[in-house]
């Protein structure tokens, strides 16, 4: 299949060719939700922990003579029943990061990017050409383009891109290297560089 692709400065179009298989597939709802779900998954912190009756410090004599006082025979001052004591059911450290195989990945990346080929939400620029860091740039690029809700994705990380699109709330900015399927859905629309679509191509 063929994709246009727009320059910016003359505001002329020409069509390059890209593979089926990564931007003509059928759309696979529960395998882009599994990856989705992982993905979000695995940025948790998972680093919640409290003290169990082991761990908190102290208790570690017989508060009273185990018979004769009329209360209640107690071992430790430190139990879960106790003032200061620890917890039933401590929280530990946890990953919640779930297992996906690259194949997998790779799939659900392209099934996004078909799905966006077909919804018309998918632009390529023959390059974003922001030569400073002004946010009108960015601004009068988008106007051009007739978005407003957009990813930029270039090859490399661009700076000047980034500085100018960072005041922008509806406008996100990336690299090829940091492509994610929660970036990809996010966005209404997804703007990439020509450059950036062969390399995505060589990835998947």
């Amino acid at each position: 299949m063929k994709l246009k692709v727009l320059n910016v400065s003359t505001n002329k179009s020409t069509s390059t060719e890209v593979p089926d298989s990564i931007f003509a597939r059928d759309f696979n709802e529960s395998l882009v939700h599994q990856v989705t779900t992982a993905y979000m998954a695995t940025g948790r912190q998972g680093s919640k922990a409290q003290k169990n009756r082991a761990a908190v410090s102290g208790g570690g004599k017989k508060p009273w003579a185990q018979k004769g006082t009329g209360r209640a025979r107690a071992g430790t001052s430190r139990g879960p029943i106790w003032r200061s004591g620890g917890v039933t059911f401590a929280a530990q450290p946890r990953s919640y990061a779930q297992k996906v195989n690259k194949k997998m990945y790779k799939g659900a990346i392209s099934v996004i990017f078909s799905e966006l080929v077909r919804s018309e939400r998918l632009k390529v620029v023959k390059e974003f050409g922001v030569k400073d860091t002004k946010t009108k740039n960015i601004t009068t690029l988008l106007k051009a383009l007739d978005v407003k809700d957009a990813l930029l994705m270039t090859d490399e990380l661009d700076e000047n891109l980034y500085l100018s699109s960072r005041n922008l709330y509806h406008v996100g900015v990336c690299d090829t290297q940091s492509i994610d399927p929660v970036s990809l859905i996010g966005y209404e629309n997804v703007v990439m560089t020509e450059a950036a679509l062969k390399k995505v191509q060589g990835m998947l």
